[in-house]
């Protein structure tokens, strides 16, 4: 019997109406003004094989060794197919695994991703120095819907998201869904759009907790935590496709997307990463070594 498709675990509505394939843009590939124009009517850019397929294999392998060593794969199975145990724990795994990773830096910080970005930019890209991993295991939940704009907006306005696949990630596996015409919605987002997951109200109970350096249950950035009916309110469909090792799926600061749930027993392996022009201010929240993130440090206090 066929799984039904989940994101956040609700149960996809999968008609014509409601859901569907994102549009490959491999037609337009060396048009670069195409290419821009794509991005501002759909809010993406999807590409089918665009990178090095070997150099993201390379990059799988060296993740899968990771999660291998730190008791994350099922014994007997070969590390590529990356096999989950039951109920392993996510929490030593995600974006520690970019950390100090040169395959992977190589794979989305050089060759033909960067040059993309170069040419799409129009001038040299610079990107963060955070890179955020996404290791989903068997039978766990996907992404909740957001924007990537409340995470990332104190640098370059002319900043993009780059999400791509680890290895093939049919929908089985949970990969990324973007709402249709989502980035075009000021009259239902408009204030979503412009919020800060860190900034906080300096009267309200907040300020207490950032002053305590306790920042448990602040607002995480979700819009919904039911892509079902978020989709009924704000009207599109559902946007994924069965992604292959060397797919790139490129989107705006303001396009809403989420993920499908893992109904497999593999690992879902995924990066983000961001780009924008080099010559522009960068958001210091995910600059250097160690960058702040989310942390105290990050937090501004404002009058409400």
């Amino acid at each position: 019997m066929t799984k039904p498709i989940t994101s956040f675990g609700y149960e996809m509505d999968t008609s014509p109406g409601a859901f569907g394939e994102l549009r490959p843009s491999n037609d337009i590939f060396d048009d670069t003004e195409a290419l821009r124009e794509r991005i501002q009517t759909d809010g993406y850019v999807f590409l089918r094989d665009c990178l090095n397929v070997d150099d993201v294999m390379t990059a799988r392998r060296e993740i899968l060794t990771r999660i291998e060593a730190a008791g994350g794969l099922a014994a007997g199975h070969p590390l590529m197919d990356g096999i989950s145990p039951p109920d392993v724990n996510r929490e030593p795994f995600d974006h520690k695994l970019a950390q100090h990773n040169d395959p992977l830096s190589e794979l989305l910080y050089s060759g033909p991703l960067l040059s993309y970005f170069d040419r799409f930019l129009g001038r040299p890209a610079g990107h963060f120095d955070y890179t955020w991993f996404r290791a989903v295991p068997g039978g766990a939940k996907g992404v909740f819907p957001h924007c990537d704009t409340v995470y990332m907006s104190r640098g370059s306005k002319n900043l993009f998201s780059a999400w791509v696949p680890i290895g093939d990630v049919p929908m089985t596996l949970g990969g990324l869904i973007i709402l249709e015409g989502s980035h075009l919605r000021p009259e239902t987002l408009g204030d979503y759009y412009e919020k800060d997951v860190d900034t906080y109200c300096l009267d309200s109970t907040e300020a207490a907790q950032v002053d305590s350096g306790n920042l448990e249950g602040l607002w995480d950035g979700r819009l919904s935590e039911n892509p079902v009916e978020l989709r009924r309110e704000l009207g599109g469909r559902w946007l994924t496709a069965d992604f292959r090792a060397g797919d790139l799926l490129t989107f705006t600061m303001r396009t809403v997307h989420a993920s499908l749930d893992n109904h497999s027993s593999r690992w879902r392996l995924s990066s983000d990463s961001r780009y924008q022009p080099a010559d522009e201010p960068h958001d210091g929240r995910w600059m250097g070594e160690y960058p702040p993130a989310h942390g105290a440090a990050s937090k501004i206090g404002m009058v409400c």
